[in-house]
Order: structure tokens, then sequence, then C-alpha cells
């Protein structure tokens, strides 16, 4: 039965409603380590009325142990917040301190997830963006553990939260925000998204939030021409989607790691100074517009 449960997992991004952290609130200064974990997986009420009608019953499954990083602004607040997710190669420095300082510089709380080490998962580009379903839907409820983290804290203000991520952080990011998705089972939501260089293909592009695609011209990895596609294809249903495409810019454009451009997996990845720049200053615009109501 539990085999079952995770199966209907992996297929339909269900979340659970619960997660448990701790962290010394007193003390919680920049790149704070903090332990939480994801969500909890329970079954969906057609899941439970089918097990019943079967004789079994469905259990929800607890969420995994994480690790995240912490930063918050001086002060008291409560602030808002930003929940930050990785891409393939796992937690990168640059998407830890420089997007940490960032955003802590504009007044938000910062949580950057940790979804590999406590999983033993090194990195996860080798098997495609796409490939496993069930890692996408596992980053989901990532997401939401760490929404329901945030929002125990003294400091955070809940009704002011936002999730950004990067490449394939990016691709969970929509998931997460999928409009009749996992966000709909979920007692706490995001108020708006960001996702740099996700594969467009993933969704429809139908999402419950206010939510920014950003994405360079030359991307080969995860090309902009499906974000094109998917915003001519969309039903007009839910939060609007602001599409930026950088021109002149590749995958992970706004990554200083990549200040000399290599291949990687087969495809280009290459840090872009003015497109990181710009782009940085659309997501300040945009999350101070999606906070503003």
């Amino acid at each position: 039965m539990k085999m079952f449960l995770r199966s209907l997992k992996g297929a339909a991004f269900v979340a659970g409603l619960w997660a448990v952290g701790c962290i010394d609130t007193t003390r919680a200064n920049a790149d704070e380590l903090a332990h939480f974990e994801s969500a909890a997986v329970k079954p969906t009420p057609f899941q439970q009325r089918i097990a019943q009608q079967n004789g079994r019953a469905l259990q929800a499954i607890p969420g995994t142990p994480l690790n995240g990083y912490l930063t918050r602004p001086p002060g008291e607040g409560p602030f808002p917040a930003v929940v930050v997710l990785h891409g393939c190669s796992g937690l990168f420095p640059t998407v830890e301190k420089t997007w940490s300082q960032r955003l802590s510089s504009w007044g938000y709380v910062v949580l950057v997830v940790d979804s590999f080490s406590t999983r033993g998962i090194r990195e996860t580009c080798d098997h495609g963006l796409l490939a496993d379903g069930s890692l996408f839907a596992d980053r989901v409820y990532d997401a939401y553990g760490a929404l329901e983290f945030l929002s125990k804290l003294s400091f955070v203000d809940p009704q002011r939260t936002a999730l950004m991520g990067f490449s394939a952080g990016g691709i969970a990011t929509l998931a997460a925000v999928q409009l009749g998705g996992a966000e709909r089972l979920m007692d706490r939501k995001f108020k708006a998204a960001v996702a740099y260089y996700p594969n467009c293909s993933a969704t429809n592009g139908d999402v419950a939030v206010p939510t920014l695609i950003l994405i360079g011209e030359l991307d080969d990895w995860t090309p902009a021409k499906n974000c094109r596609e998917m915003m001519a294809q969309r039903s007009g249903k839910g939060s609007a989607v602001q599409l930026d495409v950088f021109k002149g810019a590749r995958h992970a454009f706004a990554s200083p790691s990549f200040k000399t451009g290599t291949e990687q997996y087969g495809h280009r990845v290459e840090y872009n100074a003015a497109a990181a720049e710009k782009s940085a200053s659309d997501v300040h615009t945009f999350l101070k517009q999606a906070f503003s109501g």
C-alpha cells in the first residue's frame, strides 16, 4: 500500500499539509543552517474513496528530512520571504550566496533548500531535466515543507511568500504553482513564483499565482521557444505569467560560476553579465509588485 501511494505521488504531484523544523530564531543570521521536512504526502479524497471501496486504508507518507540555509534582513520583521530551489547540479555557492545576499538586501527572508544531501544525491543533470518525474514531485513537496517551516518563524510574514527556482528547480517551481496541482491541497500557499531557465514544456502555463519566467534566447538546454509556445497555448485561467527572454543569453546566464562558458552534458552554459543584471532588476520589480496588494 505504501508503494501504491508513492506511485500516485509521482503521477499526480499531490502534497501533504505539514512539515516540522527547528532553528534558533533568536539568532537567525546570514546562512544559518536550518533543519525541516518536506511536506508529508496525504492521499486525496479520491484516493481514499477508491482505497475504501477496495477495503484498504491509505496512510500519509511522512516528509523527508531536509537541510536549508536561512538568511534574514536586520530587524524584527515580519518580513516577506523567498524559498529558493537549486538546479540539477545541487546547491551551487553562487545560488546560495548571491541570491541569499541579494534578496535579504531587498528586505526578504531567504531559505535556500538543499534537496539532495539528505537524499544522498550528488546531481541529476546526466538523467536529463525531465527524466525523473518522481524527483520533481519530491521537490514540489520540498518547497511546501520549506514554506510551512518559514511560516512558523516570528520574523516571517506568511502572507508574503514567493518561490524561486533555477533550471531543474525552475521546473519544480512551475510544477509547485501549477493551477489545480499540488497547490490546491495546501493550507499555506505561495503568493508569487520566479523560474529561471525552466523547461516550459513541462507545464501548460496555467498558474495559481503571479509568475515570472526568465530565459536566455540562445539557451539550448531549456529552449526559449518552449516558453514562447507555452505562453501562446495558455488557457488564460489562473494568474498572470510574465516571460522575459534575454538576447544573446544562454543557460545559467545568471550564474557567476560560468563566467567562462563551458559545455555541460551536451549543452552550453555561460554567464551573461548584462542579462544577469537586468534579470535581477526584473525580479526585484516583480516581487515588489506581487506583494504590494
